[in-house]
């Protein structure tokens, strides 16, 4: 029997992932022998899992809470990933584990299909200051993006952030994020507001510019208050579901050799399981 080449996603917990739905389908699609699966791995295990990689049967991994900064010391990171400080992408190169973030080009690449143009702005308001702040902020500051606002609850964690990226980013106190809406042509929320079981984002879209572009990077649910707020008002949005199925583009062809494709079809796939299991 032929051995499949076979990825995995780590995390803890992990069942809740929906990435086994959207590699399954591309190998499907594009006729390779191949598997994906999900192991729930504890922190205190997780050092000698990745140690283990080749010997669970795995060529590559994805890696998600809690272990993406861990990665840093367990595979060698690439300079994307040693600016946003996770991994969330592991493949083995000549025999060495290395460690990359597709979280940067699943921000960027969603936006370009679902607002195109949309870097043609100089000002950017990203709210929230965790990891994946870190991975738009990289992925603005690389599309030249000129001024970008970070906005927390909980300013001292938006300074520190704000002092490793330079002078383009500057601090915004989150209670003063509606008087610099006027000038934002895109605003990308990365806090937990807006997700199932929590608050809704208390922001007035009707104060960005008509051209503006919102982004929220929630996709459970799908439509959250922002962006219906947002669609409501006539205003280009992209959704946290879109970055999910960009982002794993590059691990597949790492893995697997060939390169797919976010399609309808797939979104649409993904978007039926959300609905269904919650």
């Amino acid at each position: 029997m032929s051995k499949l080449r076979a990825a995995c996603l780590i995390g803890w917990p992990a069942a809740h992932s929906r990435s086994p739905i959207i590699h399954k389908y591309w190998l499907d699609k594009l006729g390779i022998a191949g598997d994906y699966r999900i192991e729930a791995v504890p922190p205190d295990a997780i050092d000698d899992f990745v140690g283990q990689l080749t010997s669970h049967g795995y060529v590559g991994a994805n890696v998600t809470i809690p272990h993406k900064e861990r990665m840093l010391a367990l595979a060698s990171p690439d300079a994307r990933a040693q600016a946003v400080g996770a991994a969330n992408t592991l493949w083995f190169d000549n025999g060495v584990l290395r460690s990359t973030n597709t979280d940067v080009e699943g921000f960027i690449h969603n936006l370009d299909a679902s607002a195109p143009g949309w870097d043609g702005t100089a000002q950017a308001l990203v709210l929230g200051a965790g990891g994946s702040s870190r991975a738009v902020i990289f992925g603005l500051l690389e599309r030249g993006i000129a001024r970008i606002g970070l906005a927390n609850r909980t300013q001292a964690r938006a300074e520190e952030l704000a002092s490793q990226f330079g002078a383009r980013v500057h601090v915004v106190a989150w209670d003063a994020i509606g008087d610099i809406l006027p000038a934002t042509r895109l605003l990308v929320n990365t806090t937990s507001l807006g997700m199932n079981g929590q608050p809704a984002l208390a922001l007035d879209v009707g104060r960005l510019p008509s051209d503006a572009v919102v982004s929220d990077l929630v996709y459970a649910p799908l439509v959250t208050p922002l962006l219906a707020s947002a669609t409501a008002r006539g205003l280009r949005t992209a959704d946290g579901l879109g970055m999910l199925l960009y982002q794993a583009v590059r691990g597949f062809s790492l893995w697997f050799g060939q390169t797919p494709h976010v399609t309808p079809e797939l979104r649409a796939l993904v978007e039926a399981d959300l609905f269904t299991r919650k």
